[in-house]
């Protein structure tokens, strides 16, 4: 089987396109929808056995695609075919040259166009390293797109409405236009092909199978992105395209060494698991690709034997996956999704292939008390077939929290909650990690005395509280001459006074101070470890009152990755966060995108979620690490 991703921005036909493709030669298989992210697409081509993998557009469900980019031969990027749309396939773009892998970009909705090829082309070259090399021109009549002429073989066909396009002469007026695009195709393929360049430089006649020749060795090298145009819900260009992937696309062998090295594993891979979902009354279902052998039944992978695997291509009758097949495995509970599997282990997949941080955070807990114990299963299951959903667990309420790639990813979890566990939760803004600290030194000397019959309690201490700088921590000293306070008595009160910082006047923890034992008293009888650390713990809360305590936020270092068009607008989206900006430089393996480094408040993380996107179409990210606590307004957080 050949399996190939197909993927591209919302709205830019990819499910048109799997569709028309798996219907060229009318025997498609069923198509499987998996977590309302992807689908399933098995088909035969010419008596092969194919499958697409079809990923849903939209930068929050680009976690999906690496996984399945990994397990596949080629990737086809379907584009929109307007020029001021070419930046939303930058993610795309961006994501296919960091796996390495061969790929087709595929004009889409020619017949439409509002640009000229040329201009769609060039504006998409701003975000690709490679070379994007047309493959074909269109031809157009009364300014309509009504066929395509194929640069290699240079023969002109003419789209039919929902049938194969019919072989035409070429037309005369195109034929400069044809010349000169040929021109520059066969010259970009040169640079890769040395034979090719002397016949060009001695203008010597170019035969149609050795361009398809070089071509292929190109593409499979992963050299250029060729591109080809069509209109899939026409079925225009769909075969052009359909006959380049069975030509051109490497091998599974060639798919199982890239994979291999980019994995870094140490013995031979033999499968990939490249999607995931929970199906009711199934359980947890890893979509897998066999890459070396025959998988099936028992088979021993990641040292645990499989369950049931079910193969997907057209005629499987369950006798196992043949090397390239893809299967559904389910009772593998060891298996899961983004992993390459050896018999006895498995590796993560290449960094490449991980979601980008998931920084759209929400606490969640459920409407039923009861659902409590069964939250915590369901966020376990989801985890495991959705790498991009973190969970952790808020300090201070010990509530779940979800971390997802953004409002819509978080809106299909907590469906998925409902729908597939019966767990209705509610969901509200993580609330800041406040600190508190003091401003200024206090001295207190406090005693504590308790007599209620038989043994009393008595501590009498003298403390310092002194502010220290942001970053300090908290110290304790103690500075006892004459045995004022035993010895042993003293980490009694320095345990009281980390009791008393653990919440402050305002309910958060107490940073950056130094407490100081300067003196004290002790009874012969009623002086006792909890005696000293209950003094300890009154006299420090006693003297946070005068030592003018003040809140503290957290601020957080963000990179903020960006096309480069949309650096200058996320200035004052920064400046109006408070934020300090602390420059920004183009990326060196991106083209096209600038990283932009900022100090941030971390409350502000949300609005920085939903005003990047606005700003940026959808097209960046970012991701945060601490940097520092500052003073902040207690009004900034009247609702924390």
């Amino acid at each position: 089987m050949r399996v190939f991703t197909i993927l591209g921005p919302s709205q830019s036909g990819k499910s048109t396109l799997a569709t028309a493709l798996a219907a060229l030669e009318g025997r498609a298989g069923k198509r499987q929808d998996v977590a309302q992210v992807a689908a399933l697409q098995p088909f035969q081509f010419m008596s092969e056995d194919w499958a697409a993998i079809d990923i849903a557009g939209g930068p929050e469900n680009l976690a999906q695609a690496g996984p399945a980019l990994a397990a596949s031969d080629a990737a086809v990027l379907v584009v929109p075919a307007d020029a001021e749309a070419a930046v939303l396939s930058a993610p795309y773009i961006r994501l296919i040259e960091e796996a390495g892998i061969p790929a087709f970009l595929f004009v889409n909705r020619m017949d439409v166009a509002p640009h000229r090829v040329a201009r769609i082309v060039e504006s998409l070259q701003t975000y690709c390293r490679h070379n994007l090399v047309l493959r074909q021109v269109p031809m157009r009549q009364a300014g309509e797109v009504i066929g395509a002429v194929d640069l290699i073989s240079e023969r002109a066909w003419k789209y039919n409405e929902g049938r194969p396009s019919a072989l035409v002469k070429l037309p005369g007026d195109m034929l400069g236009r044809e010349q000169e695009a040929r021109g520059e195709m066969l010259e970009a393929l040169a640079d890769f092909d040395d034979h090719l360049m002397e016949e060009l430089i001695e203008d010597h006649k170019i035969l149609t199978d050795e361009v398809y020749d070089v071509a292929t060795k190109v593409l499979q090298h992963n050299d250029l992105v060729p591109v080809l145009l069509g209109s899939a819900s026409h079925c225009n260009g769909v075969q052009r395209l359909m006959k380049s992937l069975r030509h051109e696309v490497p091998e599974v062998g060639a798919t199982l060494e890239r994979l291999s090295r980019g994995a870094k594993t140490g013995s031979e891979v033999v499968a990939v698991g490249c999607l995931a979902d929970l199906v009711k009354h199934l359980g947890k279902t890893i979509t897998v690709r066999a890459m070396d052998g025959v998988m099936g039944n028992g088979v021993s992978v990641a040292g645990a034997t499989l369950g049931s695997l079910t193969g997907l291509a057209a005629g499987s009758n369950g006798g196992g996956l043949a090397m390239g097949d893809l299967g559904q495995a389910v009772k593998s509970d060891h298996l899961n999704m983004g992993y390459a599997y050896m018999r006895d282990g498995s590796a993560a997949l290449p960094l490449w292939a991980q979601p980008h941080p998931s920084t759209f955070r929400r606490v969640v807990t459920p409407v039923r008390d009861r659902d409590d114990a069964r939250l915590s299963v369901a966020l376990e299951k989801m985890r495991e077939i959705d790498p991009a959903l973190v969970v952790e667990h808020h300090a201070q309420t010990g509530h779940a929290v979800l971390n997802a790639q953004g409002p819509l990813h978080m809106r299909r979890m907590l469906g998925v909650l409902k729908q597939g566990f019966g767990i209705d939760v509610e969901e509200a803004k993580v609330p800041p990690a406040l600190r508190e600290t003091i401003t200024r030194s206090v001295e207190i000397q406090h005693r504590h005395r308790k007599q209620s019959g038989g043994s009393g309690q008595f501590a009498d201490i003298k403390i310092e509280l002194r502010p220290e700088p942001r970053g300090s921590g908290f110290h304790f000293e103690e500075h006892i001459k004459g045995g004022a306070v035993p010895k042993n008595y003293i980490p009694s009160v320095e345990a009281g006074a980390r009791d008393a910082l653990r919440e402050g006047l305002n309910g958060h923890p107490v940073d950056d101070l130094c407490v100081i034992l300067k003196d004290g008293k002790h009874h012969s009888v009623d002086s006792s470890d909890f005696a000293f650390r209950t003094a300890g713990k009154n006299a420090v809360r006693e003297a946070l009152r005068e030592a003018g305590p003040v809140l503290l936020q957290p601020i957080m270092r963000v990179h903020i990755h960006v096309p480069s068009i949309f650096t200058g607008g996320l200035v004052p989206v920064v400046s109006g966060m408070k934020g300090q900006i602390l420059g920004f430089e183009n990326n060196p393996e991106a083209a096209g995108w600038d990283v932009f480094e900022t100090l941030l408040p971390m409350a502000v993380q949300d609005e920085l979620c939903s005003s990047l996107a606005s700003v940026s179409r959808g097209t960046g990210w970012f991701s945060t690490d601490f940097d520092h606590y500052q003073e902040a307004k207690r009004a900034d957080f009247a609702d924390a």
